[in-house]
């Protein structure tokens, strides 16, 4: 035995580590050729997979989901390996809630797999009932419709040209609604409107005219929408002469157009300053509608002016003067028709 480990361990000590070398050095260029071949695979397989990623995924047809209903919509593009992007939207059709309402991008277009197609989804309709509007001024109700319908397509609700009239509430409020309160909204609805004119439109305020001059009185005359019944006598005691001494009075300082109201002058017994006093009376047709009614003043020695101007129904018509003896005085009525000459008289 130990000749064994002997002859081992002399055999050992005797290795040729010059041949070991040379074995190395011939196998050395196939080594090369090895590690070379080897990066060339890897590079070859790494340009493969960034071609397959330029390339991108397979192309596919976008579906037509307009009109489906959102799950069956996201079941289709799945099954087209296509992604949603959806938006939330309303729409002028209460069915239309919970549908694709339109889609980017189209039915029939090429896009690849896993691209995003953006949908449009209704939320319904805005409002799907008529609401109350009574009691509301048209101008802040049309303001809240055109807000409420911004986001819409169109606006579900529109107003006709309202119908006004007379009453107590204050001008623009609504007082009556068609179609009514709760009225299912199926289509575009157009409301129907009475709206208030406001308590004076058809009402005029009664001035006091008490003290009055005839020139202040016939400034009243043409702002006014009344009819005036004049009478007249002389001045006496406390009396101004030239002014209104006594009117009518009403229960309510607002009475409806062209209410007639008395009023008495007390004049002076003979001119005042070179000024004779009086009221012009006429009786016109009765008319349909208010005309136009004007006095005019032709001085002797002068130029013709209006002395005053007002609207009327006709009837009885009494214009209080102060105008220089000799002056002639014409009515003249203004109509469709045009203007006409009335009567005509000489102060004395």
């Amino acid at each position: 035995m130990t000749n064994f480990f002997s002859k081992l361990k002399e055999r050992l000590f005797h290795i040729n580590f010059h041949n070991i070398f040379e074995d190395v050095q011939a196998n050395g260029k196939a080594l090369t050729l090895t590690v070379i071949s080897t990066l060339i695979v890897v590079a070859l397989a790494c340009f493969a997979v960034f071609l397959i990623n330029v390339k991108g995924y397979e192309q596919v047809l976008v579906p037509d989901v307009v009109g489906k209903d959102l799950p069956d919509a996201l079941l289709e593009l799945q099954a087209k390996e296509l992604y949603p992007k959806i938006q939330l939207r309303y729409s002028d059709a209460a069915d239309d809630k919970g549908k694709i309402i339109e889609q980017e991008p189209s039915a029939g277009a090429i896009r690849k797999g896993y691209s995003r197609v953006s949908l449009v989804v209704s939320r319904g309709v805005v409002v799907d009932r008529v609401g109350n509007y009574i009691g509301e001024n048209i101008e802040a109700v049309r303001m809240n419709l055109q807000t409420l319908f911004a986001g819409s397509p169109r606006q579900l609700i529109t107003i006709a040209s309202p119908q006004y009239k007379a009453d107590t509430s204050e001008a623009g409020t609504i007082l009556e609604q068609d179609p009514p309160e709760g009225t299912s909204i199926t289509d575009t609805v157009t409301m129907h409107f009475v709206v208030s004119r406001g308590p004076s439109f058809e009402n005029t305020r009664v001035p006091n005219l008490v003290g009055s001059s005839v020139n202040d009185v016939l400034q009243q005359m043409s702002r006014t929408r009344l009819t005036f019944d004049f009478t007249s006598h002389t001045a006496s005691g406390a009396e101004q002469a030239g002014t209104v001494v006594r009117m009518q009075t009403f229960d309510s300082e607002l009475v409806q157009n062209y209410t007639r109201v008395a009023a008495e002058f007390a004049f002076p017994p003979r001119s005042v300053n070179g000024d004779t006093y009086g009221i012009f009376e006429d009786t016109l047709p009765t008319y349909l509608y208010p005309v136009s009614v004007k006095l005019i003043a032709i001085p002797e020695d002068g130029e013709q002016y209006t002395l005053v101007s007002f609207s009327s129904l006709g009837g009885s018509v009494t214009v209080p003067y102060a105008v220089p003896s000799g002056t002639e005085l014409a009515l003249y009525v203004v109509a469709s028709t045009g203007e006409r000459e009335h009567k005509r008289i000489v102060v004395r």
